[in-house]
Parts: structure tokens; sequence; C-alpha cells
């Protein structure tokens, strides 16, 4: 139980803004990969953190104003604890934009809140073909994977999240918890 409440930090990380974007963005837009260089280089995590806050910003952001407004009723609502509410619109959010990787993201949260782990591992599968660095993604998988028992697809997940953002708050730590726990067992 100690790891579930950890990790859901670490899963969601940055994950429930509700403030907008520099610009309407989504995962394409081209400024993230300075921001991702940036998160990978970092030697501090005032640095590492300014980096990632901005990545959020940049992916909860839709061109359309349909989908950008869908989104912020979806984490409001996550934000108020409100899954059902979440859901729906987050379902909302992939029916109009099948290729908008956060939506897949947010829907894989509310999904894991809601005990539904293969829903959950299947939008993050989604997410990460849209979005292959979703460090959120990845660690929200290893959040699931420490739920099912699967140790080695945890440490895989969480060592995936922490190649992209090394600095991520915990990460460092919960990854060598997680192989100091489950020693003996092949990770």
């Amino acid at each position: 139980m100690r790891w579930r409440a950890a990790l859901v930090g670490l899963a969601l990380l940055g994950g429930l803004w509700t403030g907008g974007g520099d610009a309407l963005a989504d995962q394409t837009d081209t400024r993230l990969n300075d921001l991702f260089e940036l998160l990978a280089e970092a030697e501090h995590l005032d640095d590492a953190t300014r980096a990632a806050d901005r990545i959020w910003r940049i992916w909860i952001e839709h061109p359309d104003s349909d989908v950008s407004d869908w989104m912020r009723r979806g984490m409001g609502a996550m934000n108020d604890g409100d899954l059902v509410a979440a859901n729906e619109a987050f379902e909302r959010v992939v029916r109009l934009a099948p290729d908008f990787a956060e939506g897949w993201n947010k829907r894989a949260t509310v999904r894991y809140f809601r005990g539904d782990f293969d829903g959950s591992v299947a939008d993050i599968q989604r997410t990460l073909v849209l979005e292959p660095r979703h460090f959120g993604a990845l660690s929200g998988l290893g959040l699931i994977y420490i739920a099912l028992e699967q140790p080695e697809g945890a440490a895989k997940a969480l060592g995936a999240a922490l190649e992209i953002f090394p600095l991520m708050p915990g990460g460092r730590e919960r990854f060598e918890a997680l192989k100091d726990q489950f020693k003996g067992r092949r990770l």
C-alpha cells in the first residue's frame, strides 16, 4: 500500500494541471524537443521541474477549442474527485481527438483510480505510441505494475521514465527501493 500512495504522486506529477499552456499545442509542438533536452540534461531539480512543468502545459493543450474545453472539464472533475464526470469528459476527448496523447493519458489515470487496470494499460500504450517520451504515462504504468505485483514491469516502466526525466522528484529513490523490495527476483 505504501508503494501505491508513493507512486500516485509520481504517476500524476504535473498531471492535474488546470492552467493553460503557452499556446494551443499538443504532443506535436516543436517546443517540446528543446524542453525534453533540458529535462534530460538538467543538473538541478529546479531546472528539471521548470522544464517538466512547461511540457505538461503544452501536453494538455489542443488546437481544437472543443477538445481543450473537454480537457479542462475532465481535469476539473478529476481534481474534484468526480471520476464519473472526468471519465465522461476524457471519453469525449479521445473520441474528438484520437491522436491527442494527453487525452488518452488522462483517461488512463481515471481508469486507474476506478480500478480498471486493463483499460488504463491500454490507454497508456496508446499514449506512448503518440508520445513515447511521456514520463507521466510511464510512471503510471509502473504504478499499475506495482499494484498487480509485477515488479519486472514496474522497474522497466519507471526506469524508462527516469531515462527521460532523470531528476524526477522521488523517482530514483523509488526505483532503487523497488529493486530492494524485490531482491532475489529478476527485475
